[in-house]
């Protein structure tokens, strides 16, 4: 699968084509990918086109090529599979496409050889309810996000969680993020960096009203309900990984709890969350003529 129209992305995915036809495995291909311009898919063998919702029920491995948006994306169609996923970075950071372009044919070889991680990753289910009946329905890997939408206006609402008052808040939104999306959107609001192996869920206010509203980090078990205050004065929108947003009124109510399916990411040998913070992130980036001689590992 291939999201973005870069010719990078072309690139890569014949240099995947080839690979696997080297090996002599079946290549698929699904439709919207097939119609990249410029793939020229007649010059691999052994490939079939298909629906993107089939890949999931026939692919013993989804190569994803792209930016970790592209993993979002597939995450739709693949969950309920529980099919591995793969991801070749074309995009900026790439938290979830963690293979370099530049190694995926050594890196591609390793993995069909057998030699890999397998990293589960848990996802949101959102439902927005209307007299208790489900008017929508979604599901997120990073987060869901309320928001003012075009408003310059903050939003008034409540939270509960388990059925507990939490606050009524006036900001500018709440993120609420997987330990996956806890590097993205929820960082960017001052949340805290989760690691994917813990089960949690991660609230972060977006500009509060206030100077004492701080994320909070609840079990993976918790329901997450929010409710839209009767004094609010702007239309809220809620939207489920970047999707097109969803209008939030007061007689509505969303609800956010762990979705039961999980999107499963294979890494090659070696992978490492704290390394992928390190370079992603920029952390102990420092001159090389501030470093010390001799400087040994500690």
């Amino acid at each position: 699968m291939g999201r973005a129209r870069k010719r990078g992305v072309i690139t890569t995915i014949h240099e995947i084509g080839q690979r696997i036809n080297e090996m002599g495995l079946s290549l698929y291909v699904d439709s919207e990918t097939a119609t990249l311009p410029d793939l020229e898919l007649e010059k691999l063998n052994q490939l079939q086109i298909v629906k993107r919702s089939l890949l999931g029920e026939i692919c013993d491995l989804v190569i994803v090529v792209g930016g970790d948006g592209s993993i979002l994306h597939a995450a739709q169609a693949l969950a309920r599979y529980r099919v591995p996923v793969l991801g070749v970075n074309r995009g900026r950071l790439g938290f979830l496409t963690d293979v370099n372009p530049d190694e995926v044919g050594v890196k591609l070889q390793q993995v069909l050889m057998g030699d890999y991680q397998l990293d589960q990753r848990f996802l949101l289910m959102m439902e927005i309810q209307e007299d208790r009946k489900i008017i929508h329905q979604d599901m997120a890997l990073n987060d869901v996000v309320l928001h003012a939408g075009k408003s310059v206006h903050m939003i008034d609402f409540q939270l509960k969680i388990d059925g507990l008052d939490v606050y009524r808040q006036h900001s500018d939104g709440l993120i609420v993020a997987t330990p996956t999306g806890s590097t993205a959107y929820a960082l960017s609001g001052g949340g805290p960096i989760i690691h994917p192996s813990l089960d949690a869920i991660c609230l972060v206010p977006m500009h509060p009203h206030t100077l004492s509203s701080r994320p909070i980090v609840v079990n993976d078990k918790s329901e997450i309900m929010i409710r839209i205050h009767k004094d609010n004065r702007t239309q809220p929108m809620v939207s489920a990984d970047g999707k097109p947003s969803i209008a939030l009124e007061q007689h509505h109510r969303l609800f956010i709890r762990k979705h039961p399916d999980k999107l499963t990411l294979l890494h090659p040998p070696g992978f490492d969350f704290y390394e992928a913070c390190r370079t992603k992130l920029n952390w102990n980036v420092h001159a090389e003529e501030f470093s010390l001689d001799g400087e040994e590992d500690i």
